[in-house]
């Protein structure tokens, strides 16, 4: 399976972004979408997973705080600020947050952290990225891009 894993869009969806989706079997966003027309755009490249981001407002009342999705036997956890992680991950395979728009990827306590970073507008002057990942028989392999 295929996987494209964002955040922090902020209203934007790049073109170089979404030549990238159009890969996509399915679609992580951890927040800060800040549109419905971006889940719009989102959804018709793939399914998508996302959750609720702290500038996503009003709009976004039914977009879940967290979540916990498995796709091809890889559980992934998800949330926008990694503050609110909470202590208890038992079952969870990987842990997908944003916010802070710095990517990172980290293997610890024998749980995969990912942060895709910001593939919006550029903020903080950094670097504008995304991911992508294989998942094949409960196995994950990440790419930056």
């Amino acid at each position: 399976m295929h996987l494209i894993i964002l955040s922090d869009t902020h209203g934007l969806l790049r073109p170089q972004v979404a030549e990238h989706l159009k890969t996509a079997d399915a679609i992580l966003h951890a927040g800060d979408i800040n549109s419905q027309a971006v889940v719009d755009k989102l959804s018709a490249f793939a399914p998508l997973y996302v959750v609720r981001g702290n500038n996503d407002k009003d709009w976004a009342g039914a977009i879940p705080h967290d979540l916990t999705v498995t796709l091809e036997g890889v559980r992934f956890y998800m949330v926008h600020n990694k503050k609110d992680v909470p202590a208890d991950l038992s079952g969870a395979d990987v842990v997908v947050f944003g916010h802070s728009h710095k990517y990172l990827l980290e293997e610890k306590d024998g749980l995969l952290w990912l942060n895709p970073g910001s593939c919006g507008p550029r903020r903080f002057h950094q670097e504008i990225t995304m991911m992508m990942a294989e998942l094949t028989d409960g196995t994950i392999r990440v790419e930056k891009i």
